[in-house]
């Protein structure tokens, strides 16, 4: 059995919305364990043999301070899920609410693997190839060094492998330009780290890559700070959004588009479905000692069950050693990294 630990009240919506998604999931996954986690009142009417209520006395809302949720709430619902993992209950811990608040909160509780500055924030962006593009990081992170960047290049290929792709997946770095020259000083120093893990076999390096390379499939996975990744993430899912919403309205217009939506709609339906950002809902929250993903706080049913899936793949597929795995053979380039930088310090 693999067991997952849910926080039921984050979100948008709440229980309403996450106990529905975990029948859901229960349904089509008979290995599957859930404890869920929140006020009992709210949990009561779930009733599942493959699920147990653990309580909670307090929910960290939306709008919560991280020093709230961090130091003044340590009864929420997110908190207790996290510890389940912590104290090995639970495999994985998935949560729909504040994303800050969950960052913190799984630092504060979990802490970071060895070889690991600062958890990142990975997940997918559909691409041209019919498949999706893994970024990282999405928001985690504002201010990156490049060692920074060779650690979510290290999680991000470990991601990638474990969850079905490439045993040895593509890693890009975004840039300004394809050229080595390009880019900030940051940028220019992350080239020089990936290019020489790539050397030594740690990770697959492609190269610089650019925006429209994420959507294009060009590389497995594409690694930059969390500022740009965040508005790089939230952008996507507007123009999705748009596009999908200018496709239904297409249908309605007249006769004439109503009968030509009728012959393409296979291929239109086909369409909208890759672009319906709610099937890559599941965000990994990659260096840390334990497995968290964040749902989207918007969620509905279909992208929170999708959500507890990729939980689930992850812990079946052992994510977490795998990090560890691939942390571990890049330890000696960040090492002598270190050295480097200290040397040229005290210079």
């Amino acid at each position: 059995m693999t067991t997952l630990a849910v926080d039921c009240m984050g979100g948008d919506h709440g229980p309403r919305v996450t106990l529905a998604a975990c029948r859901r999931f229960l349904d089509s996954h008979a290995d599957a364990r859930l404890l869920l986690v929140g006020l009992p009142e709210a949990l009561k009417d779930f009733s599942h043999a493959r699920a147990s209520v653990v309580p909670a006395s307090e929910v960290v809302g939306m709008d919560d301070p991280i020093e709230v949720a961090l130091r003044r709430k340590k009864q929420s619902s997110m908190r207790i899920a996290i510890e389940q993992v912590h104290s090995g209950a639970a495999q994985a811990a998935v949560s729909a609410g504040n994303t800050g608040a969950l960052m913190a909160i799984a630092r504060y509780v979990l802490k970071t693997l060895d070889g690991i500055d600062r958890p990142a924030i990975a997940s997918q962006l559909p691409n041209d190839k019919g498949g999706a593009t893994t970024v990282l990081d999405l928001g985690a992170n504002v201010d990156c060094s490049a060692e920074h960047l060779l650690q979510f290049a290290v999680m991000g290929s470990a991601l990638v492998a474990a969850l079905g792709g490439a045993a040895q997946p593509t890693v890009g770095l975004l840039n300004i330009g394809e050229e080595a020259i390009k880019g900030s000083e940051v940028i220019k120093r992350a080239g020089e780290l990936l290019r020489a893990a790539g050397a030594a076999g740690t990770i697959n390096f492609y190269g610089n890559v650019e925006g429209n390379d994420i959507f294009k499939g060009t590389a497995d996975i594409v690694v930059c700070d969390g500022f740009v990744g965040n508005v790089a993430l939230k952008a996507s899912e507007g123009v999705a959004s748009m596009i999908v919403g200018g496709l239904k309205q297409e249908f309605k217009r007249n006769l004439f588009t109503k009968l030509a939506a009728l012959i393409a709609y296979p291929v239109l339906a086909a369409l909208m479905k890759r672009m319906d950002y709610r099937r890559y809902n599941g965000a990994a929250l990659l260096g840390l000692r334990g497995l968290v993903f964040k749902s989207h706080g918007s969620a509905d049913e279909l992208a929170f069950e999708l959500a507890l899936a990729r939980a689930y793949d992850a812990a079946r597929n052992n994510l977490l050693d795998r990090v560890r795995t691939r942390i571990d053979s890049a330890a000696p380039l960040l090492s002598a990294d270190t050295a480097e930088r200290s040397t040229a310090t005290a210079q």
